[in-house]
């Protein structure tokens, strides 16, 4: 008896494409938990970055609550003046002398007293260190800026926290109204 061995099926896998497969997988498994790898040690990342987040924009918002006038808000003035040649005290880049963020008597009283301004570690306003907050720093720097023609201040705050994560934000103030005083 004769047997047509063409007319008979093959079965299974041949070496040759058990070891390709087995390679494949490896690969494809290997990059799988290399991901996960990552994710999971990075994975604090994400909340060091949120609360350095958090921490300069309530500085900006505050930075931006303050009033920007043409003279010192300590300037008898102040809520006259028509332009920054009408004070007996202009207003200047930096805190005027005694001024700080924490003084109740001679507090920042104007938008650009913050210029320069820098926390290490963050403290609220009565200087009391935040719990939690001892890694991070955060910097205020303002620069003149004009936008569509109007006066106004880029107001620049960079934090700094664990891991060297840094976190910018910016915002402009415009001077809308600049005889509006405390």
């Amino acid at each position: 008896m004769f047997i047509d061995r063409s007319a008979i099926r093959q079965l299974g896998f041949s070496l040759i494409e058990a070891v390709v497969f087995i390679a494949v997988l490896g690969v494809g498994l290997s990059g799988v938990l290399l991901a996960i790898n990552t994710a999971t040690r990075d994975s604090v990342d994400p909340v060091i970055r949120k609360q350095a987040l958090a921490i300069a924009e309530s500085l900006l918002e505050e930075v931006g609550s303050m009033p920007y006038t043409y003279c010192d808000p300590d300037d008898p003035l102040a809520a006259t003046a028509a332009n920054a040649a009408a004070c007996t005290v202009a207003e200047a880049m930096g805190p005027e002398a005694g001024e700080t963020r924490y003084s109740n008597v001679t507090p920042f009283d104007n938008v650009n007293d913050y210029n320069g301004f820098s926390m290490n570690p963050i403290v609220d306003l009565s200087n009391a260190a935040i719990t939690g907050l001892g890694g991070y720093t955060a910097t205020v720097a303002i620069t003149p800026a004009v936008l569509n023609g109007a006066t106004a201040l880029l107001v620049s705050v960079s934090v700094t926290g664990p891991r060297n994560t840094l976190v910018v934000v910016e915002g402009y103030r415009t001077q809308y109204a600049p005889n509006a005083v405390p």
